[in-house]
Order: structure tokens, then C-alpha cells, then sequence
């Protein structure tokens, strides 16, 4: 019976033979039989949650370290092959660590006198009953078993999104599709809330969510900066990508005095940046954009925040001339309306952070035909065990 090496992980995250023929389970260094059976090799090793192979929450168990970082860095290395960029230096891929992931969405649905609650099955909405879990921060998994009670003692039969944050003052959680009726329910949320030391609880019945519970204002320290976490607002999802997210930014800006920071979002960029460079803050988001704003004013930073649609409105290249350097952290479309005025713009420094690859590649290439090069690119991955890959990328011009 003929045998195949796996040479590499692909990006939905089977294995790959030199034939291109791709396993699923497989990892790089594997022998594959012709019956599709998997002989482990050296970078396959036995997965550390019970739920693997079940739970959609993660692909790549199997992986060992290094597997898992060739699989990032290639992920990132051939999109910008794809479009024939050359890169001046690539950057050692960052991987976070195990229980380090601190905002998550749940799921959960009664059954019978309990409730099952976890991520989705992969390509399936069936539920996985989380028992165990090697990526949620400690601080966010410690909530699903007093979460499951508290459904199946007081939830109806709706199914409910779970969405939890870690926030400054404690876990920030919501609850999308939990009916609270009468008073021994609305008195459980509450006991919940205070017993678990949540920063907030909050209800989405379909209409928006509505605070139960905030005994303080829930914030995120970007920088040194208290900012105020509006609902459904979107942060890092682990400390240690975003330290390496910021710090990259802050070393590719170098010393550039005045920095347009674009999808700004919270200010996650725009407030580690803020000294000693002036920085214009711009989002769409309306409440991401004023409590960006709100904690610039109150703390005397150098940021002003701009309410702005990039996509339908992006900053027009001679706006985008006026700053010493162009920060983008766009969502996972990109951002082609805004990278062409930056490419007829004179801006000679641009920073991009990416959490989509292809995206990316795609816009870069338009900053590389208008005379841009790439000087440093950094895979990083934050969704350990997942295939989703982010990067950080600096070009001059």
C-alpha cells in the first residue's frame, strides 16, 4: 500500500500532501495510506481536550508547537507570495498560549432539567457541552458551569448566545435570547451577577442589549488609558497579541509625530501611540467612536477621535498626506476604498494589521504597485489551535 507525506497544514486546516492531496487530522510530518489512514509523525501529538474532534471551537489540537507555527507563518508567507510581494524581514511569529483567550461567544439551550452550553459542533448548530476548555481564560471558563445551572433553572426553551469579556473590573457578560420572567428569575440574574463578581450583566431579548447589572462604568485599559466598553465592542482577543500588535505598531510608527490610526475602534492603537505623537482616531461605530473620544477629553491625550465610514468615506489622499505615518487595522474585508487614496496619497509609512490574509494581500498589492515596499511582516496567532491568522506588516515608501 502507497504511502504520502504531509509537507504542510492548508489554511481550512487539513493536511497536504506533495501530490496536493489534502487529509483531514493530518499535520505536517504525518504518513497518509491510501485508505486515508494517518500514521502520527514527530509533530502530531495527542490533542489535550476531551471535546476535540467535536467542538468547532478548535482545528488544530493535533499540532504540535512547531507545527502550529509553520502553519501560521505560511498561512501569512504564501498570501503575500500569492500577489509576487517581496518582504524585507519577517518577523518570528507570535502563538498565544493556552487559556489565554478573554472574549468568547457561547451557546446554550435547555434540555430538559439542565442545559447544555459550549461552542457549536464544527459546520453543525448542535451545541457541545463544555466540560473542559484549553483556550478560554480561566476567568471566563470558571463562568460556564453556574452558567449552565442558572439556564436550566430559569431560562426558557429559546436558544441563547452567550458573549463574554474580560473587562478591567471583571467579566463582562451578555445574554442574547434569556427571558427573565417574574421575580425569582430577575432575583437569580442579579444573585448571579453579584455572586460571580461580574463588571456587568446584561439582556438582549431581540431589541438591543439592556443592563442588569453594573455596580461600576465597565472599561479596557488601552495604553494607560481607562476606556469604556460599550456592548458588543470589539477587543483583542488575548493580552499577549495585542501587546505584540502594539508594540509592533509603536516600532514601525518610530517617530513619526503626527499618526492617522484608521478602524481605530476603542483607540487600542491610537492611545499607546498618543505619546508622544498626535494621533487621529477614526471609526465608523458610533459607540466605539465616543468612548474613544470620552476617554481621550477626560485624560488629556493627544487623540482626536473622528466619526467617519472608511468605506463609504475614506480619507482622501490629501488628507492622508498631512500624517507622518498611516495606521490601518481594518475588519476582515479590508480596506481597498481606503488603501487606494494611500496610494495616490504622498504618506511614505503605513502600518497594517490584518486578521484576514487574503484581504490583506489583495490591498497591499495596490501600496506595492504605487511604489511602496514591505519592509517587516509578523504572523501572529491569537485564535490558538484555530485556522484563523492575523499580522502585523510595516511599509515605506
Amino acid at each position: 500500500m502507497s504511502e504520502e507525506t504531509i509537507l504542510r497544514i492548508a489554511a481550512k486546516g487539513d493536511g497536504v500532501t506533495e501530490n496536493g492531496r489534502h487529509v483531514s487530522g493530518a499535520v505536517t510530518g504525518d504518513t497518509v495510506r491510501e485508505d486515508e489512514t494517518i500514521l502520527p509523525g514527530p509533530h502530531h501529538v495527542e490533542p489535550p481536550c476531551r471535546h476535540f474532534g467535536t467542538c468547532g471551537g478548535c482545528q488544530l489540537q493535533q499540532a504540535d508547537e512547531a507545527a502550529l507555527r509553520q502553519f501560521v507563518t505560511e498561512r501569512v508567507a504564501f498570501a503575500a507570495e500569492a500577489q509576487e510581494l517581496n518582504v524585507g524581514e519577517v518577523l518570528l511569529t507570535h502563538l498565544s498560549p493556552p487559556c489565554t483567550r478573554r472574549r468568547a461567544t457561547l451557546h446554550a439551550l435547555k434540555a430538559g432539567k439542565s442545559a447544555v452550553i459550549g461552542f457549536r459542533e464544527a459546520r453543525s448548530t448542535r451545541v457541545v457541552d463544555m466540560r473542559e476548555c484549553h483556550i478560554l481564560a480561566p476567568e471566563l471558563f470558571a463562568l460556564v458551569s453556574p452558567l449552565r445551572n442558572l439556564i436550566a433553572k430559569h431560562s426558557g426553551r429559546r436558544p441563547i448566545d452567550i458573549s463574554l469579556t474580560l473587562a478591567d473590573q471583571g467579566v463582562d457578560c451578555q445574554l442574547k435570547g434569556f427571558t427573565a420572567e417574574g421575580l425569582a428569575a430577575t432575583e437569580a440574574l442579579l444573585d448571579f451577577a453579584r455572586d460571580h463578581g461580574l463588571a456587568r450583566l446584561a439582556l438582549d431579548q431581540g431589541y438591543g442589549a439592556e443592563t442588569v447589572w453594573e455596580p461600576e462604568p465597565v472599561t479596557i485599559t488601552l495604553g494607560s488609558i481607562p476606556v469604556g466598553l460599550p456592548q458588543n465592542s470589539f477587543r483583542q482577543p488575548t493580552r499577549d497579541g495585542e501587546q505584540v500588535l502594539v508594540s509592533d505598531t509603536a516600532e514601525f510608527v518610530g517617530d513619526a509625530r503626527t499618526v492617522a490610526d484608521l478602524f481605530a475602534g476603542l483607540g487600542t492603537f491610537a492611545f499607546a501611540l498618543s505619546d508622544p505623537a498626535k494621533v487621529l482616531a477614526v471609526e465608523a461605530a458610533r459607540d466605539a467612536h465616543l468612548a474613544c473620544k470620552t476617554a481621550a477629553n477626560m485624560r488629556g491625550v493627544p487623540v482626536h477621535a473622528m466619526h467617519r465610514d472608511l468605506f463609504r468615506n475614506p480619507l482622501t489622499a490629501e488628507e492622508v498626506s498631512r500624517f507622518g505615518a498611516i495606521v490601518l487595522d481594518p475588519p476582515r474585508a479590508g480596506a481597498r476604498e481606503q488603501v487606494a487614496q494611500i496610494a495616490q496619497s504622498t504618506a511614505s509609512r503605513v502600518v497594517y494589521v490584518s486578521c484576514n490574509p487574503s484581504s490583506w494581500a489583495r490591498d497591499v498589492k495596490t501600496l506595492v504597485d504605487a511604489g511602496f515596499r514591505l519592509e517587516k511582516l509578523r504572523p501572529v496567532g491569537q485564535f490558538r489551535w484555530s485556522t484563523h491568522v492575523e499580522l502585523t506588516s510595516y511599509f515605506t515608501r
